[in-house]
């Protein structure tokens, strides 16, 4: 049977007792349901004379230029010039090593499977396929009841996929291996945004999957009951991409969007620990950087961006005059060394994310590249495009 659980609740506000549309809110520590026109005479209960929402809106604006004048005493020296006595990378040579071809339509989405081999992919076409990337066979199919599947994800146990899109919903499929197994009766809608599914993860386990939505929202969901287990507001529009903290431990992820912030959030609490909003358009792609210290962006101002955490600061911007395209995807080497970032104008970027110099340029695809993933164990990455491709490349520097 197909559940289907929402993440916005219809009934009784806490507050008024209405039967409204309700928001989750958080009232000295308590989860309380309150409607849209409650939360906002909550906002303005505690107001003192002479205040308004206006002044307030002011003076937190003037409080956000102190903060930021406060980073920019911090801002000392640029990365780059840190990085100065360290050896340069020699050249960096890659080769296309498999084809994966079936899609009929745009690849909008992929992700390696822990076992360094499968690989999910997600399409235009509606479908989601699983693929061995050493045969180039396809594994599983899945036909989704709506085209644009935007977001997959595989499970940490390599056991069930995840996807959705402008279904507004994430769907988990357990794998089996089974002869003409019907994938789509063990289809489990696990959560519901009121918008598209723009990505989705799991956490360092089956049992739990953070997703992002066109709603403005990110949500944090219990897999077996579909249960939202935690949201996350402060995006001001669409949520387009998430990365969870690589830790084992990690109970942060950061999320970009329309809105051109990178927030990063704290899962238990729900909120926003840090905020970043130096982009000049939308950010398509976040990603950690290894030791979960740091993380890079790409974005469609045609720049890829690296911020320290830590310095609480952007460290490093890569970028060349000539490319003036959007980026649309990126991901850290194991080591951290290079940033591979795919652009709207069919090429893969490799960055030196130490000196910022770009090392490499690989061509291959006929449209778009949408998104890029390097494996798990490090020894190849794999990227998908508008052309209906993944190409599965390795590279060693020279």
């Amino acid at each position: 049977m197909d559940q289907t659980f929402l993440a916005i609740v219809f009934g009784p506000c806490d507050k008024c007792s209405k039967n409204k549309p309700l928001r989750p809110v958080s009232v000295k520590s308590e989860q309380r349901s309150y409607c849209s026109l409650c939360v906002e005479m909550m906002a303005t209960e505690g107001l003192h004379e002479n205040e308004t929402l206006a002044s307030l809106k002011s003076e937190a604006e003037s409080l956000k230029g102190k903060l930021e004048e406060e980073r920019a005493k911090l801002h000392d020296v640029e990365l780059h010039q840190v990085a100065e006595r360290v050896e340069a990378l020699g050249q960096f040579v890659m080769k296309t090593r498999r084809t994966l071809k079936g899609h009929g339509n745009k690849v909008l989405c992929m992700d390696w499977c822990k076992d360094k081999r499968r690989i999910v992919s997600s399409s235009q076409d509606g479908k989601v396929i699983v693929w061995d990337s050493f045969t180039t066979n396809k594994e599983h199919a899945v036909t989704m009841p709506c085209t644009w599947v935007m977001a997959c994800a595989y499970a940490p146990s390599g056991c069930a996929i995840a996807c959705g899109g402008l279904d507004n919903k994430c769907s988990v499929y357990p794998l089996t291996f089974e002869k003409n197994e019907n994938m789509a009766a063990k289809k489990k809608s696990v959560a519901m945004h009121t918008n598209y599914l723009s990505a989705c993860s799991f956490t360092n386990s089956d049992m739990q999957i953070l997703t992002a939505s066109g709603d403005g929202t990110c949500a944090l969901w219990d897999v077996e009951s579909g249960q939202l287990l935690q949201s996350f507001h402060g995006h001001g529009a669409d949520v387009l991409c998430l990365d969870l903290a690589p830790s084992e431990t990690g109970n942060t992820f950061v999320s970009g969007g329309c809105d051109k912030k990178a927030m990063v959030w704290d899962m238990r609490s729900g909120q926003c620990v840090q905020s970043f909003e130096t982009h000049d358009s939308d950010i398509n792609s976040v990603r950690y950087y290894p030791s979960g210290d740091a993380f890079a962006s790409g974005s469609d101002d045609a720049t890829c961006r690296l911020y320290d955490l830590r310095a609480d600061r952007e460290v490093a911007i890569y970028s060349k005059e000539s490319i003036i395209f959007g980026a649309s995807s990126v991901d850290f080497s194991l080591s951290g060394r290079l940033l591979f970032a795919g652009y709207n104008d069919y090429t893969i970027n490799v960055w030196d994310v130490l000196k910022g110099s770009r090392v490499s340029i690989l061509f291959g695809h006929e449209n778009r590249v949408s998104t890029l993933r390097v494996s798990p164990d490090g020894t190849a990455f794999c990227s998908g495009s508008w052309d209906h491709t993944l190409r599965v490349s390795a590279g060693r520097l020279i």
